[in-house]
This record gives structure tokens, C-alpha cells and sequence, in this order.
């Protein structure tokens, strides 16, 4: 199958993508990497009445250090964030998650913020972005503004963005932790998660707890290592609601956390 006709547009900056994508309409769409919004388009689940091809704009193609805080461009993709030097050393979750993302060939193609932008709930850069605390940037005719990740995602490939704005930028928080693990159940390697776990150690007592793929978005909350863990997780797991697919049950999924979260919270620690 393939797409329905579009207009395609290729603009020169920021200011004309934003302008294309105001004067296109609600059904405009956004491509950068490509990976999520080919799929879709050839099998019809979503229209576009254009597509603004943002791949090539320099100014989206940057990785800099911001504050205290990686701010990765909208057209950087996935290998190349996953190839940056001090990754492991200041992005430790980061550098254990995005291994489970897709395919190295699917890498070099899909974006960083394509990722956060499809707000899948099973996907690994959105559930990293979650747990570091993160912010995404958009701009529209308006100006910029920046969203906190858990207000950016509101919902199964959902999220707050208005029709004229788009995602320029991401920003991962540094240095949250020297240690940091990350599992996921998938049906086959690179398969989107059925669920996904990460943790980092935020201090001597505390460890922050990420869950994806069990809710409409991700989750994340705090582990408190003077208590019982497995208390703590059986309490997570009814917080999580009844998110079912045609791949799992809610009640499969709940039994995946209490199986992974131990585990998941002891490589952490160590």
C-alpha cells in the first residue's frame, strides 16, 4: 500500500518549516528520520496534506551542552547520539537504553526527537527523557516554548503539541547518575517494548524507577532502598493502569515489572 498524495516541502530553516507547517494545516507532518511516519503513511493510518522534510536543515543537526543539560537538535538521529564521546560517562541511562532502540540501520536513520515526538509508549528515548526529567523544545509562529517531558507526552502517541508548532529541540539533564540499567521484553531484538525498565541511583537511599510500555505513557517514580522493594514494586504495578495491546495483557504486563524491576534495581546499585 502506499500514501495518499502530499505536497512535499523541503525548507531552508527553521522559520520556513514553521511557516509550511502553519500554512498546510493540521494534517501537515513533520519528517525527519522517517522510520515511524513512513510506516504510517503507507499503511494509511495517519494522512498528510503536506510533508516538510526537516532531515537537512543544519541548525537541527547539532548536539551542544546547554546549562547543565544536552540539548540534542530534531535532526540528529539515534546512532549519532548514541555514538557521542561522553555519553556513558554523562548520560549513563542514555547509553544502556539506546541500544534496545530498533536496528543499528533503523538507527542511522530515526531521530532522536522523531522518537519523542511519535510518543510511543513502549519507546525507550521518551521513557529516558522522562526519568532524567528532561524538556522539549518547540517552535511555531508564536516564538519557542519548553515543555517538561511528562507534560510534553500526554497519552498514547499523543502529546500537547499544537498543530503549528514542531519539536526543534530535546534536552537531556547530565550527570544525574554514575549508574544506571536498562531491560526490556520485546518480542524479537529491536522490536518495540512490551515492557521496558530503567533505573539510575539518584543518591545513597534513592532510586529513580522508570516503566514503560505498561501505562498510556511512561512512568516514573522513586525507590526508597531503605524499604522492602518488592512492596514497593507490588504498589507500582496497580498504579500502572490496564494498558492491553495485541501484544500483551494488562495482567502480563503487570507480572513483567514485578519480575524486572528487582533486577533492573539491583544493577543499578551496583
Amino acid at each position: 500500500m502506499k500514501p495518499r498524495p502530499f505536497t512535499y516541502v523541503r525548507p531552508h530553516s527553521v522559520a520556513e518549516a514553521v511557516a509550511a507547517l502553519s500554512r498546510h494545516g493540521e494534517s501537515a507532518r513533520i519528517l525527519a528520520g522517517g522510520q515511524s511516519l513512513v510506516a504510517m503513511l503507507n499503511l494509511r493510518l495517519v494522512e498528510a496534506s503536506a510533508i516538510i522534510d526537516i532531515s537537512r536543515l543544519t541548525e537541527l543537526s547539532n548536539m551542544r551542552v546547554v546549562g547543565n543539560a544536552l540539548e540534542v537538535g530534531a535532526a540528529v538521529t539515534q546512532n549519532r547520539l548514541l555514538t557521542w564521546p561522553d555519553l556513558a560517562k554523562r548520560l549513563p541511562l542514555l547509553a544502556v537504553a539506546l541500544p534496545n532502540v530498533g536496528h543499528f540501520q533503523t538507527r542511522n536513520r530515526g531521530t532522536v526527537c522523531g522518537s519523542i515526538a511519535h510518543a510511543d509508549p513502549s519507546s525507550e528515548i521518551p521513557l529516558s527523557l522522562a526519568m532524567l526529567g528532561g524538556e522539549v523544545v518547540l517552535a511555531s509562529p508564536r516564538g519557542t516554548r519548553t515543555l517538561k517531558a511528562q507534560e510534553f507526552q500526554t497519552g498514547v502517541l499523543s502529546t500537547s503539541r499544537a498543530p503549528d508548532e514542531m519539536i526543534i529541540a530535546g534536552r537531556f539533564p547530565l550527570d544525574k547518575s554514575r549508574t544506571a540499567a536498562f531491560r526490556e521484553v520485546s518480542r524479537r531484538q529491536g522490536d518495540f517494548a512490551i515492557v521496558a525498565i530503567g533505573a539510575y541511583l539518584k543518591d545513597a537511599d534513592t532510586i529513580c524507577l522508570g516503566i514503560g510500555g505498561a501505562a498510556d505513557r511512561p512512568f516514573v517514580t522513586d525507590i526508597a532502598l531503605g524499604k522492602p522493594v518488592t512492596d514497593q514494586i507490588e504498589d507500582i504495578v496497580w498504579q500502572l493502569g490496564g494498558h492491553e495491546d495485541i501484544h500483551a495483557t494488562p495482567h502480563m504486563r503487570r507480572d513483567l515489572v514485578r519480575r524486572l524491576a528487582p533486577i533492573v534495581i539491583e544493577e543499578a546499585r551496583a
